[in-house]
């Protein structure tokens, strides 16, 4: 057993599996604990609904911008999170007003905090959601009523700042989403290995009092 230099409470874990669910073994050593609650936030997702919807967003900070302090705390991901959340819950809200058997959603997610070599964290996050509820991220342009512009507008939010302000900041990777399916081990480790890369030691940071890592709870 293989404890982290700079938090001893966190587990290194080295390898090309993680209790068979496999991982981007170059991007390694990994902590152990971040592992296992990526793999729990997906079974939990996958326990209440029979498909999701999983994807990938990088969100990062303005340059040249006054931010306020709370956006180099763990707050700011806080803030995104709750914002991202209020605008699910009033999509689903509105949609039952058209029919009342409009399925819900509830918002999973794992996220982690980087530092890049200019020493401004960004954030790598994965969301999970009910497929019967959302199956697609939409057009990335502005003014749409759809995924992306909910994920743009909650980082504004979470910044204090206008949807223009913030333009490019929120990225897509390329491949970014996954419908996952109950009964498919195959697809679920595929998503697994594409999110390990949250739960890499490299380039976390926890010296400041910040959180590299958190995710939902249940």
């Amino acid at each position: 057993m293989i404890r982290h230099p700079d938090n001893t409470n966190l587990i290194l874990h080295s390898g090309s599996t993680f209790q068979s669910w496999p991982v981007q073994e170059d991007k390694g050593p990994f902590i152990q604990q971040y592992l296992n609650r990526l793999q729990q936030t997906m079974q939990c997702a996958l326990a209440q609904y029979p498909r999701v919807f999983a994807f990938r967003v990088d969100l990062r900070l303005p340059v040249g911008i006054q931010l306020p302090d709370y956006a180099y705390t763990n707050q700011v991901i806080e803030r995104f999170i709750e914002s991202f959340k209020a605008k699910i819950r009033h999509n689903r809200n509105m949609a039952r007003q058209l029919n009342p058997y409009a399925h819900g959603s509830k918002v999973r997610y794992v996220w982690a905090r980087e530092h890049g070599q200019h020493g401004k964290p960004h954030h790598h996050v994965a969301i999970l959601l009910n497929y019967d509820a959302f199956s697609a991220l939409g057009k990335f342009e502005l003014g749409r009523d759809n995924m992306f512009n909910r994920l743009v507008e909650a980082w504004a939010s979470a910044l204090g700042l206008s949807v223009e302000a913030i333009s490019g900041l929120v990225e897509i990777p390329p491949n970014p989403y996954y419908h996952l399916h109950r009964d498919d081990l195959a697809g679920q480790a595929e998503f697994f290995y594409r999110t390990s890369y949250l739960c890499k030691s490299a380039t976390k940071v926890f010296v400041d009092g910040s959180h590299g890592f958190g995710c939902s709870r249940s």
